[in-house]
Order: structure tokens, then C-alpha cells, then sequence
């Protein structure tokens, strides 16, 4: 069987009656008779090969393969759904919006800010992650809706890029509540030979953190390098090590009394940016989001 063979229409009459479960009921949101949508499907199976529903008294029970059918179908209508979104608004089907993320932000900065949306039940949400030339790739070729990132992006004639600052917020070196008290180093001065966890060279602030150092001829023992934020929480609070790292990441340990800000420099900055490219459709829900945000 080729794809062109495959009748759609029937698909669409299969996915409601699986999704409903009552042969009637589908019948009547279809606005068809029970019996021509029972020819339907079983025109559908035929073409298929395969059995779609059995019976069990009075109820329609999916078979193994109408139980793969239905997945397929699931994803073929519901995108169906999501382009009535995209080009038509809320006011019918979903919207979904994908948003990519340089590998080493903050995850707890990156949910602050998408909180609205992941609240909005209108809104499907795709996440994921890289290295900000491959995003930004992706961002041109309509792959991605927009991108966070912890550095500014320039725009040219090639790269038509628009990029919002949206926050900054200085980092702090945080350790363990039983080892350090809250505020008692002075950074860098009291970091020579002490040991810590640092994000990786590609990290923005790596950079900012070891001219700093350099400049006061400061040298922390390093322990660590880590690019995710994520796994350097997790150092932070279980190594006894101190850690360079934005105090959003560390939320809740700090909350808790598990760390303590140990001290903070005014000269090394986290901020964040949204960049997005040109597209004919507008995003209304992307936009109301950076628009807060801003």
C-alpha cells in the first residue's frame, strides 16, 4: 500500500470514533449516518489489512493495530489542530511554540520565564537545547520560534536577527550552610587556593569570573568545570566545594539553608536574551510573553 492510497478521510472517522469510544456518538459530531461511517472504517481496515476495533458486548475495543493506528492518528490530527492555531489564532486549535535554549542557562530561570505558557492551556510547548549556532540555524530555518540565550547576538544581512534583552542578574558564589556564612568572602580576594566548581569555558560568565580573578592575581583551586546548570546545582550542594553559579539556579537549596551565598562580585553578570527572526505569521503568545518579559 502507497501513501496516496491511504484515504484520510476515513483516518479522520476512525480517530473520532476511537477517541469517543461510541460508534453513535462519533456519528453525530460527524454529522454522517452510524452505518456509512461503519463502511468507512472498514473500508479503512480493509485497505490497512488489519482489524481496527473488536467487540466486547455493546463496546468498540481497540486491537493492537487500531491501538498503533490511533497513535498515528493522534499525531497527524492533532498537528492538523496545531496549524489551525499557528495561522489562525486561539481561536482555533492549539498553538505550539518551540523554544531552544543554549545548553548552559539556568533551567529555573528558563521555567520563570515560560511559566505563563506553560500554564496557558492553549499552548503546546516544544524545549530543547545546543549550542547556540546550531539553534540559531534552526531559529532562520522556521525550526524554532525563538531562542534564549546568555549573550547577545548581533544581526546582519544574512543572519536578519532580532535580540531582546530580557534580564540580567549577578552571580554568586555559593557553598554549604555547615562550611560557609552568608556573605563572609569577599570575591575574589578571599578565593586563592580554595576549592571550587565553575561552568565550563563556553559559559558566559566564565569568562568575567576568570578575568576578575586574574586581575587581583586570585587562583581558586578548580574542582569542577561543568556546562549544565543542572549538574553544577547539584556539585554546589553535595561537594562541600564552593560554586560560581546564578542564585535562581540555586532556588531552593538556598530557600532550604542547604547553601548559602557566600559572597557575590557586582563584576560578573548573568544576562539573557530572547532572539527571534522575521516570520510571516505572528505568534501572539510568544509575543505577549517577551513583551512582559521585556
Amino acid at each position: 500500500m502507497r501513501l496516496g492510497q491511504l484515504n484520510f478521510h476515513h483516518l479522520f472517522y476512525f480517530w473520532r470514533v476511537a477517541k469517543l469510544g461510541h460508534l453513535t456518538r462519533a456519528a453525530e459530531e460527524v454529522h454522517t449516518s452510524q452505518s456509512a461511517l461503519s463502511a468507512q472504517i472498514r473500508q479503512l481496515e480493509d485497505r490497512l489489512g488489519e482489524p481496527l476495533f473488536s467487540r466486547e458486548g455493546r463496546r468498540l475495543v481497540l486491537t493492537e493495530a487500531g491501538q498503533v493506528v490511533l497513535s498515528y492518528a493522534e499525531d497527524i490530527f492533532g498537528l492538523g489542530q496545531e496549524l489551525l492555531g499557528r495561522l489562525q489564532g486561539h481561536s482555533q486549535g492549539l498553538v505550539r511554540l518551540r523554544v531552544g535554549s543554549v545548553a548552559t542557562m539556568s533551567r529555573n530561570f528558563q521555567e520563570n520565564l515560560l511559566r505563563p505558557l506553560l500554564d496557558d492551556p492553549g499552548v503546546v510547548l516544544t524545549l530543547e537545547s545546543g549550542l547556540l549556532d546550531g539553534l540559531l540555524q534552526r531559529l532562520l530555518e522556521h525550526q524554532l520560534d525563538a531562542v534564549l540565550a546568555n549573550e547577545s547576538v548581533p544581526a546582519d544581512a544574512e543572519r536578519p536577527l532580532h535580540c531582546q534583552f530580557l534580564a540580567s542578574q549577578a552571580i554568586s558564589i555559593v557553598g554549604p550552610a555547615s562550611r560557609w556564612a552568608a556573605g563572609s568572602l569577599r570575591v575574589p580576594q578571599d578565593l586563592h587556593g580554595v576549592d571550587i566548581a565553575l561552568p565550563g569555558p563556553r559559559n558566559a560568565v566564565r569568562g568575567q569570573f576568570d578575568a576578575l580573578c586574574a586581575s587581583a592575581g586570585v587562583v581558586p583551586r578548580l574542582r569542577a568545570e561543568v556546562d549544565d546548570m543542572a549538574l553544577l546545582r547539584l556539585i554546589a550542594r553535595d561537594s562541600g566545594w564552593l560554586a560560581l553559579l546564578p542564585e535562581v539556579v540555586v532556588q531552593d537549596e538556598l530557600k532550604s539553608g542547604q547553601l548559602v551565598i557566600a559572597g557575590q562580585s557586582a563584576d560578573v553578570v548573568e544576562r539573557f536574551y530572547a532572539i527571534t527572526a522575521p516570520r510571516r505569521h505572528r505568534l501572539e503568545a510568544l509575543e505577549k510573553l517577551l513583551a512582559a518579559a521585556g
